[in-house]
């Protein structure tokens, strides 16, 4: 594991169930003119970034893109924090594998992740209007679904790219999102990429997301995010034999400063 420290908790006064009538209309006001404040605050900066990327190499907007993302979590009214493990290596070419919580995740990670980085995405994703667009045009991966063989060695070959010219890939290992807060199961495919093609894992958790914004709930709580970044595990030397070991110990990793906000 690693010593990260863990201190954000859980309250159940967090839960809307548990929420006056009177606060409850304060919260839907609230989250209706956050998201309109965030689309105005999206959309506009967003088309300038893809259209300073025609001509700027990206990896010279990334600190635009980070501020970008980073000051519309301030606007959301986001308390946000990144915890690092002393191992960590900022500028070490990796694989990301991250809890999913919501569409803010994006957001979070961009916000977070201290060096340059492009996510491995479902392809459905790619056609969600100005999100899909901007995603395609920084260089993000689309992930196809299965049983395609064409578009599978493609998303390989996309991949090993990205990684082999220095850019590091972020992935939902759980391939959904959670209903309740809690990490669930991973799937084996960015593990076994891993190891094929020899690059490192972070492990990575976003603690507080859920509380903040969950699937199908379009209302936004206040709530202190914190992101732990731990440890790189090393991929070298490892075979196919030894993908369900590295699955699991990411995945106990990833969960738990999750399972300690809840539980403790």
């Amino acid at each position: 594991m690693n010593n990260i420290r863990s201190d954000v908790r859980y309250h159940p006064s967090h839960r809307w169930e548990s929420v006056s009538p009177v606060f409850r209309g304060y919260y839907i006001l609230r989250s209706v003119l956050i998201w309109l404040l965030s689309i105005i605050h999206f959309f506009p900066l967003c088309t300038l970034l893809v259209v300073m990327g025609g001509f700027i190499d990206p990896r010279r907007n990334d600190k635009p893109q980070r501020w970008l993302f980073r000051n519309i979590l301030r606007v959301a009214g986001v308390d946000f924090e990144v915890r690092y493990a002393p191992g960590f290596d900022r500028q070490r070419t990796s694989l990301f594998v991250c809890n999913h919580i919501d569409i803010w995740d994006a957001f979070i990670i961009y916000s977070a992740i201290p060096q340059f980085v492009r996510g491995l995405e479902h392809e459905s994703h790619f056609k969600i209007p100005a999100y899909g667009w901007m995603m395609k045009r920084f260089g993000n991966v689309p992930v196809p679904p299965e049983g395609n063989l064409t578009k599978y060695k493609q998303m390989m070959k996309l991949a090993k790219e990205s990684l082999d010219s220095g850019v590091s890939l972020i992935v939902f290992a759980e391939g959904s999102r959670t209903l309740d807060g809690r990490v669930g199961e991973f799937n084996p495919g960015v593990f076994r990429m891993a190891i094929q093609f020899g690059y490192p894992i972070v492990p990575m958790s976003i603690v507080g997301a859920y509380e903040f914004s969950r699937k199908r709930d379009w209302k936004l709580f206040p709530s202190k995010i914190v992101v732990y970044l731990h440890q790189q595990v090393m991929t070298e030397g490892l075979t196919k034999k030894d993908v369900e070991w590295l699955k699991n110990e990411v995945q106990k990793t990833v969960a738990w400063p999750v399972d300690d906000y809840y539980e403790g």
